[in-house]
């Protein structure tokens, strides 16, 4: 009989030990930059996403680089608040249709501008999504790729990929919604990334100002590097032992930053999704 207790306490132990391990996998992702010599020498590894405006891309883009720009998947919720993301089955269904799938490696380019950091949405949005695959940043973007005279094509080919399943598992954690920031007073260091202009029309109470272009430097915009965003949080008061949420208005610049803090390799931190237009909504007051 205490055999038979003995056989089913430790099996029991097993499944809580294996349930952990998977949703401890399930919380991984591996994000970072690529150079982009690295990326020319091993480009067929590689599955590339253009996250500039569609226009551009249809002008000129990096070889066999896919068109996926972030205004083509947000929308209006039931709230009517602009800017959300769309249900995640249907972007694992638009990255299936490219050929994506949760395992692929890819490399998000863009130019940190025209689209508001874009690059950074797509990467927040494949980690948020359960990519399990690498995601990768092209330093310099696209400016520096064409300053170093590698091969471009401004050849608009229909995106013919194999169609296949992205099989997603939404990582709510680096997501954070109204009504937990409303619940959790104090709990956050909230970050605003918007313009100075944007933020003296009222932003988050308790929050602090740092622009989403101080996390690029250079003509080519390239990330800041961990030493330097650690002395851009400290001289704004921001210490490390307190988790960090990034806002703007719908979360396109805030997930840029998000992904250079990411990419840093600083504790984890949250991309506030709704931003300013969920919390002009949702909140009872405005600061």
């Amino acid at each position: 009989m205490f055999f038979i207790k003995t056989q089913k306490v430790l099996f029991f132990f097993i499944l809580i030990f294996f349930f952990s391990i998977q949703a401890f996998s399930a919380e991984k992702y591996d994000i970072s930059t690529i150079h982009a010599k690295n990326l020319l020498n091993n480009m067929k590894h590689w599955t590339i996403i253009d996250a500039r405006p569609k226009r551009l891309w249809s002008e000129v883009h990096l070889p066999g680089a896919l068109t996926f720009n972030w205004e083509e998947y947000i929308r209006k919720d039931e709230f009517n608040i602009p800017f959300r993301l769309k249900q995640p089955e249907v972007i694992a269904k638009a990255l299936g249709k490219f050929g994506i799938n949760e395992n692929s490696p890819v490399v998000i380019y863009g130019d940190a501008d025209t689209s508001w950091g874009g690059e950074g949405w797509i990467c927040w949005m494949l980690v948020w999504l359960g990519h399990k695959g690498p995601i990768r940043l092209l330093n310099g973007g696209i400016t520096q790729w064409v300053d170093l005279k590698y091969p471009l094509t401004g050849k608009s080919l229909l995106q013919q990929q194999e169609v296949t399943s992205y099989k997603y598992q939404v990582r709510e954690k680096v997501n954070i919604s109204t009504i937990e920031i409303i619940k959790n007073p104090g709990k956050y260091h909230l970050i605003d990334t918007r313009s100075l202009l944007e933020w003296y029309r009222g932003h988050l109470p308790g929050a602090v100002h740092i622009s989403w272009k101080k996390f690029y430097k250079g003509k080519n915009r390239t990330p800041i590097t961990s030493k330097e965003l650690k002395k851009l949080l400290l001289n704004k008061g921001i210490e490390l032992n307190k988790p960090i949420v990034y806002y703007c208005t719908g979360g396109i610049r805030s997930s840029y930053s998000w992904l250079i803090h990411s990419i840093a390799g600083l504790p984890p931190a949250k991309n506030y999704e709704g931003g300013m237009a969920a919390w002009e909504k949702l909140s009872v007051k405005k600061y």
